[in-house]
């Protein structure tokens, strides 16, 4: 069974999304451990209700990032992590994280990349008048939010939209296709080729 370790730093609602795919049966994987870089991040207390490990590592103890990341990494290893999914981690991996788990990081973001990366995509995306938004799964790499792109899902932008109500819209379908990006990891159907990612039909 594929076992996975989650990055947050914030609610979770990924996280919880996941969560659910797992009770429901339809996403074989295991939660085997939540790490957050913020002591009050909520995704620490849905981790805690499910009886899930969970660890929050403090950066400003450590004298670099790459410490910080070792810690992270550690943990990781520790748990057998086979995957590492961040759903709302807001700290860009350095070169030596990412090479270490390559291709086995996992990030979603709230705009159809490569547009509107960083952060406030949907204000990005009213700001500049497009007529339709939405999210990416992808793997990380070495750039913000950039890396092979898994799977994007879209939504109409309304004449009204603000950034909550966008985002709220653009939410659901994060919720909805992050579990599926993971379940296809799990059953072995992606590939990296050229810098674009291949879903096998098995």
């Amino acid at each position: 069974m594929l076992k996975v370790g989650v990055l947050a730093s914030g609610r979770g609602s990924n996280l919880q999304s996941i969560i659910d795919s797992i009770k429901a049966g339809v996403l074989k994987a295991e939660i085997k451990i939540v790490i957050t870089d913020k002591a009050a991040a909520k995704a620490l207390d849905r981790a805690e209700k499910y009886n899930i490990a969970n660890s929050y590592i403090n950066p400003k103890i450590y004298e670099n990032k790459s410490d910080f990341e070792q810690a992270m990494i550690d943990l990781l290893e520790e748990h057998k992590v086979d995957l590492v999914v961040m759903a709302g981690f807001m700290r860009i991996l350095s070169p030596y994280f990412v090479k270490h788990y390559r291709n086995r990081v996992m990030n979603i973001h709230p705009s159809l990349l490569p547009s509107f990366t960083g952060l406030h995509a949907q204000k990005q995306a009213l700001d500049y008048g497009v007529k339709v938004a939405g999210c990416t799964v992808h793997f990380a790499d070495e750039g913000m939010d950039t890396g092979p792109i898994i799977l994007q899902a879209t939504v109409p932008v309304m004449d009204d939209d603000t950034e909550e109500t966008l985002s709220q819209r653009i939410l659901e379908e994060e919720h909805r296709i992050y579990p599926k990006a993971i379940k296809l990891f799990s059953e072995g159907r992606l590939e990296v080729k050229d810098g674009k990612v291949l879903i096998i039909n098995n």
